[in-house]
């Protein structure tokens, strides 16, 4: 589904990304895991075309690196970024209908789907995002993205900010969007959610890969967790 070889990427002249590799195939949750800085949230947007990409990034066997965003959105990759780019003054429901991209036949969600998954948006679908919740508007964010019908979807840090019983709700809506045969790729902060829910995860350290394995895998490497992860 997702095939990145020897990404690079910049910042200026600071080198941030230094040959990032990894894999994502169909109907699987993959995390993207580390320490704040060390180039998750680039890496995704050098994915989505965010930012300028030096490297391979192929999304169902079409190379993607160097295109403009909004192509590799109607190639159907979803982005769900961190800083839920919203549209304040538009409502709910609107806000919905902006994520549909009206050139595909039977896509799998439906505004009545997002409303099943979030009451709370059901209850507010008239009222104007700025006046959301943080976490409501983080379903927002992510359903809007759902409504343009992707087959993979990369979220950074959906549960930042959020309430434990949010934070779980975002966990089974993530499990509800794999369950519909797309693809996730996750960065998240939270190892519980991300070893919970994901099938492989990937560790970064100065904005390389140092470790791949599964949850189980990373559970059992306590040198990988010292060095890479915990604080």
């Amino acid at each position: 589904m997702l095939e990145v070889r020897d990404l690079h990427a910049y910042y200026g002249k600071s080198h941030i990304l230094q040959g990032v590799d990894l894999d994502v195939k169909p109907g699987e949750i993959v995390s993207l895991l580390g320490r704040n800085g060390v180039g998750r949230s680039t890496t995704i947007k050098a994915i989505m075309g965010e930012v300028e990409p030096q490297g391979s990034i192929r999304f169902k066997d079409q190379e993607i690196a160097g295109m403009k965003s909004h192509a590799i959105a109607r190639l159907g990759l979803g982005y769900v970024p961190e800083n839920r780019d919203i549209f304040p003054t538009l409502t709910v429901r609107q806000n919905l209908l902006l994520g549909q991209k009206g050139t595909r036949n039977a896509a799998r969600w439906s505004m009545e789907d997002m409303f099943k998954l979030f009451p709370n948006l059901r209850e507010r679908a008239d009222t104007p995002g700025g006046v959301l919740s943080g976490g409501e508007q983080q379903m927002l964010t992510m359903c809007r993205t759902l409504m343009g019908d992707p087959d993979l979807v990369m979220v950074d840090e959906p549960t930042e900010g959020l309430a434990p019983q949010l934070v779980e709700k975002v966990a089974e809506l993530l499990n509800e969007i794999a369950g519909r045969g797309l693809s996730i790729l996750l960065v998240e902060q939270k190892l519980t959610i991300a070893l919970k829910i994901s099938a492989r995860v990937y560790v970064m350290g100065h904005g390389e890969i140092v470790f791949e394995g599964t949850p189980d895998d990373l559970k059992n490497n306590e040198s990988v967790r010292q060095e890479w992860l915990e604080v």
